[in-house]
């Protein structure tokens, strides 16, 4: 019996989902769209598949497990890509495509794509592909999995769609009621409240959720010019969201809304480099990670230039940020993540098209060996913690 006892554990664990032995960042990686000399961005010639990256973070240094082929898009805040809490599946949206048709915008168009795809198969496949709304960019899970939210930037709206079984189903759109709003980011608070930025008309809704009715409160949340990136702590007691300002070179700002005050109010703006697109508690929630793009998308011309992005680490004391450590990145910074143990932290770099990576001990932070992703820029991040 013991001996039996022992083969059927083995086998148990030989047949765990491949995802299921191993924390894993999701990378979404566009292959379509690159800077010109100008520092506009145009579709890559040629243009060859955008991909996801698995990266294995559970032991350091982390290691890329396996690419494959899905849709994905640098345009819109970098959190265009989601994984279940059991890491066994996910979804990535894609806001532009390549498009010869387009010449007044580079050859890049708008996309409206969804891609489901499963974990546990090797490789990973994908088993639906849907659509949503023009410039479909961030997607988010309700807490009870139900319930899937997308913010499509270039339409204006919200989609819905309910979850069942690792498959999404149409259920209607929540309109902003402005086409130029650029819905960005969307987070669940809980699953009758989510948050959504709003960079085209600076503000930041509140959704109430009944089902799959999905309204827009009244009152708008006041950050600063051109909210975009948005998280949510641990403890659903605070959101950060980066502020992305006009891009012309002045200093932009992190803003903290206290999701304990009802209703939701900004409770601190805090300055930080330009272009904070890239930013995210740590899983205890007890840092905020900030990268900033620092001037490195524009040209060597411009006065505001730089060659390198900032990764600033501040401390979360109650309602205020407090600069810990910062350390240069590689220009076009998009995405940052945590490990799930708080320790390395990954940061993407469009332009070198790689993830650097750090080693963060409460104090400093140590740069490691970078990790390439080949034929793709990486430009959206995804962690199940």
């Amino acid at each position: 019996m013991p001996r039996l006892r022992a083969c059927l554990l083995t086998t148990a664990v030989l047949l765990l989902p491949a995802a299921a032995l191993a924390d894993v960042v999701l990378s979404s990686n566009d292959a379509h769209t690159v800077m010109d000399a100008s520092r506009t961005m145009v579709a890559a010639n040629p243009a060859r598949p955008d991909t996801v990256t698995v990266i294995d973070v559970k032991s350091y240094p982390p290691k890329i497990r396996v690419t494959f082929d899905a849709p994905g898009s640098v345009v819109g805040p970098p959190g265009a890509i989601w994984i279940a809490p059991d890491e066994s599946w996910g979804i990535v949206t894609s806001a532009t495509k390549a498009d010869p048709s387009a010449a007044k915008t580079g050859g890049i168009g708008p996309d409206d794509r969804v891609t489901v795809f499963d974990l546990t198969s090797n490789p990973p496949g994908i088993t639906q592909t849907l659509t949503a709304g023009a410039g479909a960019t961030q997607v988010r899970l309700s807490p009870d999995g139900t319930l899937a939210l997308i913010a499509n930037r270039t339409e204006g709206t919200v989609s819905v769609f309910t979850v069942k079984d690792k498959q999404l189903t149409p259920a209607g759109k929540a309109d902003t009621g402005n086409s130029k709003s650029l819905p960005s980011a969307v987070v669940f608070v809980d699953s009758k409240t989510a948050l959504l930025t709003r960079s085209g008309d600076n503000m930041v809704s509140v959704l109430h959720i009944d089902g799959t009715a999905v309204t827009i409160d009244p009152r708008p949340i006041t950050t600063a010019v051109g909210p975009y990136t948005l998280d949510i702590d641990r403890s659903h007691t605070l959101a950060a969201v980066s502020n992305m300002g006009r891009g012309d070179g002045d200093e932009d700002s992190i803003s903290l809304i206290d999701l304990t005050a009802k209703p939701y109010r900004t409770v601190g703006t805090f300055g930080v480099p330009s272009g904070p697109e890239p930013m995210k508690f740590s899983p205890d929630g007890k840092y905020l990670a900030v990268g900033a793009q620092n001037g490195s998308t524009k040209p060597a011309s411009s006065p505001f230039y730089h060659a390198k992005g900032l990764l600033g680490i501040y401390a979360v004391d109650g309602k205020t940020l407090r600069k810990v450590a910062e350390a240069p990145i590689g220009p076009w910074a998009e995405a940052v993540a945590f490990s799930r143990d708080g320790k390395t932290v990954l940061v993407q770099s469009m332009q070198d098209r790689e993830i650097e990576v750090f080693r963060w001990n409460g104090k400093t932070l140590t740069a490691g060996k970078s990790l390439p992703i080949q034929g793709a820029g990486p430009e959206s991040f995804a962690t199940a913690w």
